[in-house]
């Protein structure tokens, strides 16, 4: 295949007239130049100038392939072109994955926002608990709440803030049963859950001085959704664990009260999953950067007694 600049360089030379004047708009040595067009008239078998003392003019094979030099420049010339404007301003396709909960109560109303913000940027977000291959599915970024980010495999993790998972009960439950005063109170309740081992499900807290503390309560109901789990604690089948994001205004509205708020249950880490900070689009950037603003201003309801922590990228 032939050099390309070398196709780009003949072309520069035809329009110019000359060598040194191809030369000087290419900031390239005449005698270098030359040679170049020497080079690739040998390459193709072929001359393709005629050389006087006054002046060049062109063989008949050179007049046939100037056309395609002159196309060929132009085609990269507008490749870059579009690079640049790419690259200044966040603008086409951007995929994005995120879990059902996490996309319902918290991404989901950032949205209009952040198109209104890039209204050249199309967003596609899948909402779906299961854990996507970004290579394969093409997703740009991936966001994930998990306890460890130990299984992150090769991509990039930006940490984004901290989900507290809160142990939470109906008021006609806990007016029922009373409420609780220690973790050991909890073992005359049921419990709905996600999972659960011998029909029981478990709880690990820790309270004040880091006192820790197991409890474990009979399963009533078992689901493999979190908003199914939260309709089902706010109908009075038992208390469970749900993450803070998802029943803050329930709490506030009273559908539902924080059990033993003295006491912690495990945090889940909010994070986004990206392949490479290399070449990454102004899309993804802007995307990312916009959701450590959003999340960092929400308020300490919504994070379980503290805004979220303090964002930093770190390989995975």
């Amino acid at each position: 295949m032939q050099d390309l600049n070398d196709m780009w360089y003949f072309a520069e030379v035809v329009e110019h007239g000359s060598f040194s004047g191809a030369a000087r708009a290419l900031d390239l040595p005449t005698s270098r130049l030359s040679r170049r067009i020497a080079r690739l008239e040998t390459s193709l078998g072929v001359r393709l100038l005629n050389r006087t003392t006054r002046k060049l003019s062109l063989t008949l094979a050179g007049e046939q392939y100037v056309r395609h030099c002159i196309a060929v420049r132009d085609e990269a010339e507008q490749a870059h072109a579009e690079i640049s404007r790419i690259l200044a301003e966040p603008r086409g396709p951007l995929r994005v994955s995120c879990p059902v909960t996490l996309a319902q109560s918290v991404i989901a109303p950032l949205i209009p926002d952040f198109l209104k913000r890039y209204p050249l940027v199309r967003l596609e977000l899948e909402v779906t608990n299961r854990v996507v291959d970004l290579v394969s599915e093409r997703v740009d970024i991936a966001l994930r709440v998990r306890q460890s980010l130990e299984d992150s495999g090769s991509a990039i993790i930006k940490r984004l803030g901290l989900s507290h998972g809160l142990l939470v009960a109906s008021p006609e439950l806990l007016q029922r049963l009373g409420r609780p005063a220690q973790p050991s109170d909890l073992e005359r309740f049921d419990a709905a859950g996600m999972s659960a081992q011998a029909g029981k499900i478990h709880f690990s807290m820790t309270g004040p001085q880091g006192a820790q503390a197991q409890v474990v309560c009979r399963a009533t109901c078992i689901v493999d959704d979190l908003l199914s789990l939260l309709y089902a604690i706010e109908g009075g089948v038992g208390i469970g664990m749900v993450p803070d994001y998802m029943c803050r205004e329930d709490i506030a509205q009273g559908r539902l009260e924080h059990v033993l708020p003295g006491w912690s249950l495990p945090s889940g880490i909010v994070h986004a999953a990206y392949l490479s900070r290399r070449g990454m689009s102004p899309a993804v950037r802007s995307l990312l950067d916009y959701l450590g603003e959003a999340m960092d201003s929400i308020p300490s309801s919504a994070a379980g007694g503290g805004r979220y922590e303090a964002r930093q990228d770190a390989e995975a």
